[in-house]
């Protein structure tokens, strides 16, 4: 069989690229969204960006609150590929106009923002960081993109393993794996803003309480989820399971709307606390102590997961499934029982990641686990889907590409390089980095 010319996928690249000097950037746009609620208390509906005119770079958000609609005028020091793009220089409103310098600082303070992402100079009386080596900046700007490409990719990982603890067992994709991480998230959302009106939202205890509670209530979804459907579509040898598993994502995605609204929930940000770790004079390396909580909790699950995988009676049933289900039921393996465990833990990996997106990035809503669940689907194929550690691989691989892309090029396009990798590697590589070459068998 010919294989396509490189020629062609060179031609797509260059497309690629004229197509990133057009189109909101939707990063800013999200920076411009967490603002919102600063003016608004009410559900925020119907939110459109558009790109106004002007020397400046500025985003315009029109939205619905309580059947009104408003907007907000959020402008930036810089576009797609300037350092500044992340730098807000004035906000302004419909009903406000342009804020003025005290009500930008206000502003400021409750967004809990750092200044260089807020527009306003750092305190004059401080005493500033001795310039070094102008060439260390754009190494240092590429260390904080990795440092924030591990967060991403602890939530793709965290979801691609679910993805391929179900495939590697059955041989089938199970699309509503992505709702089961909005249902994580939301519950993680509702959970958090209980403690706060508690007055326990900073106890480090209450918090992971909380997330064991969410990862419990989701694996048993994804218990039920086999017991009512898929496990009486075991034997059906057609598309059957597939559209069954579409039925539940979109009945998940609308019956949370019905519960909650469309509305965005937006916890409080928990360890926020920010720490510089490098600096030139001109540019800060920083992380969150979020950002560590995160990759020791992905850490320790992956760890767990392995545990279970090679010391427990329940690994070794899910290793004689994948294998060969026929042969595992000959010698007295539960497979029913088996391949329901299974779901339970690829819930509760599911809710990890959305409890990641719902405290580290904010902002869930009913639709939340839709692109996220397809993202991660792409990061199991890149990995090798059936693959643990190649799920691990895949999310690492696709966090970085999506994080750089959106560091250097313009964010608005980064699904689409997201998905062209999916592409490519299905053409070229259609069993992942370390998965296994089904086609001609064992």
């Amino acid at each position: 069989m010919p294989r396509p010319a490189l020629p062609s996928f060179a031609l797509l690249a260059c497309v690629l690229l004229l197509l990133t000097g057009c189109g909101v950037d939707s990063e800013q746009a999200a920076l411009c969204r967490k603002l919102i609620p600063a003016f608004d208390s009410g559900p925020i509906t119907q939110v459109d960006a558009a790109e106004t005119s002007g020397d400046e770079p500025s985003v315009r958000l029109t939205y619905q609150a309580d059947g009104v609609v408003h907007w907000i005028d959020c402008r930036f020091g810089g576009r797609f590929f300037d350092e500044r793009r992340h730098e807000l220089v004035a906000v302004a409103t419909d009903r406000t106009g342009t804020l003025t310098d005290t009500q930008f600082t206000m502003l400021r303070v409750w967004a809990r923002l750092p200044y260089a992402r807020i527009g306003l100079p750092p305190d004059s009386t401080a005493p500033r960081p001795a310039a070094g080596p102008r060439d260390w900046g754009p190494l240092l700007f590429f260390l904080q993109q990795v440092i924030n490409a591990a967060t991403v990719a602890c939530v793709y990982g965290l979801l691609a393993l679910g993805y391929t603890l179900v495939y590697g067992i059955l041989g089938q994709i199970n699309l509503a794996m992505g709702e089961l991480t909005m249902i994580g998230a939301m519950v993680t959302a509702m959970g958090v803003a209980a403690l706060g009106m508690a007055g326990l939202g900073s106890m480090p205890l209450a918090v992971l309480g909380v997330l064991a509670t969410v990862m419990a209530f989701t694996a048993v979804q994804g218990w039920t989820m086999d017991k009512l459907v898929f496990q009486r579509l075991r034997r059906v040898h057609s598309h059957t399971p597939l559209i069954a598993a579409v039925g539940l994502s979109v009945a998940y995605q609308e019956g949370m709307r019905l519960l909650h609204g469309a509305r965005d929930w937006w916890p409080a940000p928990i360890l926020a606390d920010r720490h510089e770790l490098f600096s030139d004079g001109t540019f800060t390396v920083t992380a969150l102590t979020s950002q560590g909580v995160i990759l020791l909790m992905t850490a320790g699950l992956y760890a767990l997961l392995w545990a279970i995988m090679q010391r427990t009676a329940f690994g070794r049933a899910h290793r004689a499934c994948a294998d060969d289900v026929e042969a595992a039921e000959l010698v007295g393996v539960d497979v029913d029982r088996t391949v329901s465990t299974t779901f339970a833990v690829g819930g509760a990996l599911a809710a990890a990641a959305g409890a990641v997106i719902a405290l580290y990035y904010g902002g869930v809503n009913f639709y939340t686990g839709y692109l996220v669940g397809f993202k991660a689907l792409a990061a199991a194929v890149v990995g090798g889907i059936g693959s643990v550690p190649g799920a691990m691989l895949g999310g690492a691989l696709l966090g970085l590409v999506e994080t750089f892309w959106s560091a250097y090029f313009a964010i608005a396009y980064k699904d689409i390089v997201a998905f062209g990798l999916l592409t490519l590697f299905l053409i070229y590589r259609p069993h992942g980095l370390l998965g296994k070459d089904r086609s001609r068998g064992d």
